[in-house]
């Protein structure tokens, strides 16, 4: 058992997903509330807090010792200042896959099949044909991140016969459901094959910006561009001259840069661009809190245990170790 540990939990749990926490910990030490309600006091008496705490209570939390995310980008967390260095920092990485590939599916599906158009002419009371749309079979797919999320999506496309290419920060077997796989460095090459590029990078220094005017040159002007790792990957000015240029088909983005998107920004009026406000990655699949309180629970036990935890995050990258 954790013994004499307070434990913030940052998370909308159930009570049967506080009795998988607190099954290796005295539920005295538990406090439960969310990430708007988290008080200073609470982060001051914390040992370990569970889920995404406002980052700027964290130079009141003086006793903490680890520190539980409940998502898998760590980009505010990692920066100089906001932890201590003798502080964990584990991220949710595996719990995201069925909520975020599942909805920039359906998004694709949207896009190649107009179906946003449709939408639109509805709410405008016309019936209008808006002509030739894709198939949803076949073609390549290019999936830039190939974490968790990635290969998820990847098995969903191999459902509809797409050859998946994945990219890596470093090389290793090819996972099952991938049919090819190569490091970042390859990534101008195989932009031209892609028929649908799917970005699921995190906030990096080495990511920002990395989808330009010069890598949507290269791309298909057939290709679909999906973006729901972070929007910093993208230059968004860059996007919407490719857009407008036709350099590219269309894109479907859970997340921009800036975000919130300003009201008044040209990309909410383009009639090739589906937009999402940062919500595949949120609580609203079933299966993503349970998933997150697996992680959670599965890192207590091995805190108890004296264990190495999972999904220690590496300070510099951004990544899990």
């Amino acid at each position: 058992m954790i013994k004499g540990k307070k434990i913030l939990v940052v998370l909308p749990v159930s009570e049967g997903q506080k009795e998988r926490l607190e099954e290796f910990a005295d539920k005295s030490c538990f406090t439960y509330t969310s990430y708007k309600k988290a008080t200073k006091k609470m982060a001051e008496e914390a040992d370990i807090i569970i889920g995404n705490i406002d980052p700027d209570l964290l130079e009141y939390a003086k006793n903490l010792e680890w520190l539980q995310l409940n998502s898998a980008g760590a980009d505010a967390y990692v920066k100089k200042g906001v932890l201590p260095e003798e502080v964990v920092l584990t991220n949710a990485t595996g719990a995201y896959g069925p909520g975020v590939a599942e909805h920039m599916l359906a998004v694709l599906f949207s896009i190649q099949k107009k179906l946003h158009l449709y939408r639109d002419n509805q709410n405008q009371c016309e019936w209008q044909d808006e002509g030739e749309v894709m198939s949803l079979r076949g073609g390549c797919a290019l999936i830039v991140g190939l974490g968790d999320i990635g290969l998820y999506f990847a098995r969903l496309l191999r459902n509809f016969g797409y050859r998946v290419i994945g990219i890596k920060r470093r090389p290793g077997q090819v996972p099952q459901g991938v049919d090819e796989l190569y490091t970042m460095e390859h990534l101008d090459e195989l932009l031209p094959e892609a028929d649908v590029i799917f970005s699921v990078l995190p906030e990096t220094k080495a990511t920002k910006n990395i989808f330009n005017a010069k890598r949507f040159r290269e791309m298909k002007n057939s290709a679909v561009f999906l973006n729901a790792g972070r929007g910093s990957a993208v230059n968004t000015e860059d996007l919407c001259q490719a857009l407008i240029a036709g350099e590219i088909y269309g894109a479907g983005l859970d997340v921009t840069d800036p975000e919130p998107l300003p009201s008044q920004h040209k990309l909410w009026n383009m009639k090739n661009v589906v937009i999402t406000p940062h919500i595949s990655g949120d609580f609203h699949h079933p299966a993503t809190l349970y998933r997150i309180v697996d992680i959670a629970a599965g890192n207590l036990k091995r805190y108890c245990a004296g264990e190495p935890l999972m999904n220690v995050v590496d300070r510099e990258t951004g990544y899990r170790k």
